[in-house]
């Protein structure tokens, strides 16, 4: 098997995979989101040093995901259900909103929430969704999904 960089850019967008599962593959990139969040999220003692990470991994996902999905758009079609890195995205952008304390509970609210948000797709979700075309409407559409997942959980911190 030979590995390029348009079957390594359909990897990522795929969620390295969970994109495949065939029940929910949203739900699968958005539980893996929360998976890795999980494993540096309590192994690392400083709470300022977990937001940080969260942001730059956010924002470096987002980056990289604009030309992947591009390239799953021409294989897969506009807003395939494989195309899961816009979820783990979204998904740590509700994370973002995790108080320090990261009481099990508070990433499960933030899973349900968004995924709720982002199935629904209220108060302009459903706007870039139908409006922004390619990758930059695949993707904006969960990041603000996500925001709305974390005001929900600030306001309930």
């Amino acid at each position: 098997m030979i590995v390029t960089l348009h079957s390594v850019k359909l990897f990522f967008s795929a969620g390295f995979g969970a994109g495949y599962w065939p029940w929910g593959p949203g739900t699968m990139g958005s539980l893996l989101a929360v998976i890795l969040w999980a494993l540096y999220a309590y192994s690392i003692e400083s709470y300022a040093v977990v937001q940080l990470l969260t942001m730059l991994l956010t924002v470096l996902f987002t980056a990289l995901s604009i030309p992947a999905v591009s390239v799953a758009e021409e294989e897969w079609g506009h807003d395939s259900p494989r195309v899961v890195v816009d979820e783990i995205v979204g998904m740590w952008v509700a994370l973002c909103a995790v108080p320090a304390s990261r009481e099990w509970w508070y990433p499960f609210a933030a899973l349900v929430l968004f995924r709720l948000f982002d199935i629904y797709k209220p108060l302009g979700c459903r706007w870039i969704d139908r409006n922004i075309p390619g990758a930059w409407g695949v993707m904006l559409d969960d990041i603000l999904a996500g925001v709305y997942a974390a005001l929900v959980l600030a306001v309930v911190n």
